[in-house]
């Protein structure tokens, strides 16, 4: 039988995902007219095989955008802090000042929800919950990249107890994205 196997965003603040020894640190003003260039900049150094197309520029570029939009209000005085590894995996690390993702459990809520219903075959629900709306989601919300993001960050997706700061991890093998090695 089939098992129904439902991601979640998880808050723990002692993961070793937050452990940025060893790793590269850049942090950007929030401009949030800038998020493709500061993606690029962070991605300047990254193989080649990492990339995958333009997938994992795309992760990038919506953490540092929710962090800019969401955390720090585009506010230009607030700093984005980004850490990154780009060895044997894609490593990331981006705390904002904002007050954190205040509604990361109905995220989880909705998103369980919506993977049951699609477990269930009810695709009148499925269909129905395409997009998550938070209270502070606008008209340029897309509402499913936390969706694609549980996807792609195969190694977790963690953030702390204040919910400002992520940490995500994809893993390459042989030229794959499947685990660790």
């Amino acid at each position: 039988m089939n098992q129904l196997i439902v991601r979640k965003l998880i808050v723990d603040e002692h993961n070793e995902l937050f452990d940025a020894q060893g790793m590269k640190y850049i942090e950007f003003p929030s401009d949030y007219n800038r998020i493709r260039e500061f993606t690029t900049l962070v991605l300047k150094d990254c193989p080649e095989e990492f990339k995958e197309g333009n997938l994992l520029e795309q992760q990038l570029s919506e953490i540092i955008k929710n962090g800019i939009k969401h955390g720090n209000k585009k506010d230009p005085t607030k700093k984005l802090k980004v850490w990154y590894d780009l060895r044997k995996r894609v490593r990331f690390i981006v705390e904002d000042e904002g007050e954190g993702f205040t509604n990361l459990e109905a995220w989880n809520d909705y998103y369980r929800k919506r993977q049951e219903a699609l477990y269930r075959e009810d695709f009148d629900t499925f269909l129905g919950m395409a997009s998550y709306r938070g209270p502070n989601s606008d008209a340029d919300d897309g509402g499913n990249s936390l969706i694609a993001a549980l996807e792609y960050w195969n190694g977790g997706m963690i953030y702390n107890n204040r919910k400002n700061k992520v940490g995500v991890v994809r893993w390459f093998t042989n030229g794959s994205s499947t685990g660790p090695q």
